[in-house]
């Protein structure tokens, strides 16, 4: 079948293309791990939250968690395509005074408009996979003999995303890897500690 024909490899290839003129790839690696470390704090947040306060039911852990994680990827996911449209609509609109023609409906128009949606994407499902990865134990809570140990293992799986999503920061910028994944790991860690420490104050 001639590649003309497919409209899969179509698409990869003006995905492909808009992601050379308007530089997608950058900016939607730097939305992706901003946004799944906010939302893996915000999960630690809650389960800190409900550790403290004695939840031991699952149920509305996984509830309060992924009801948290999906508020925190709309809001990503709507400024931030409101934010990317009306910027990306100034540099359009500039370019087109620029070169006194109008390039709506060009490809770099076109790749505009693609670049606003997929970021869009990006910074509104980043957060909420990253919190169902958090929450992953508490969906086999019935496996475990404590509630407590639930806890424990979902803190550690925050903590391990919180170490990953460091080490991949740390490879985009050639920094050390450990370094900059021991960086990101401290924040979860001082998040616990505040989050106990405000616990245990009432």
């Amino acid at each position: 079948m001639d590649h003309k024909d497919n409209p899969l490899k179509q698409t990869l290839e003006r995905i492909s293309e808009y992601n050379e003129i308007a530089e997608i790839g950058e900016i939607a690696r730097r939305y992706f791990a901003m946004n799944a470390f906010d939302g893996v704090l915000t999960i630690i947040g809650v389960l800190t939250g409900h550790y403290a306060a004695g939840v031991d039911d699952p149920v509305i852990v996984v509830t309060t968690g992924l009801t948290t994680s999906v508020a925190i990827g709309i809001s990503g996911l709507w400024g931030s395509f409101l934010t990317e449209s009306a910027e990306r609509k100034r540099e359009m609109d500039e370019l087109s005074r620029s070169t006194l023609s109008d390039l709506n409906g060009s490809k770099i128009g076109k790749a505009s408009r693609f670049a606003a949606v997929a970021v869009s994407l990006v910074d509104g499902l980043s957060p909420f996979l990253a919190s169902l990865v958090v929450l992953i134990p508490f969906f086999f809570a019935n496996l475990f003999v404590d509630i407590h140990y639930v806890y424990y293992t979902a803190i550690g799986f925050a903590l391990l995303v919180l170490f990953g999503l460091g080490m991949f920061l740390g490879k985009i910028s050639k920094q050390s890897l450990i370094g900059m994944g021991l960086k990101t790991l401290a924040a979860g860690l001082v998040s616990i500690l505040i989050s106990n420490l405000l616990g245990t104050s009432h």
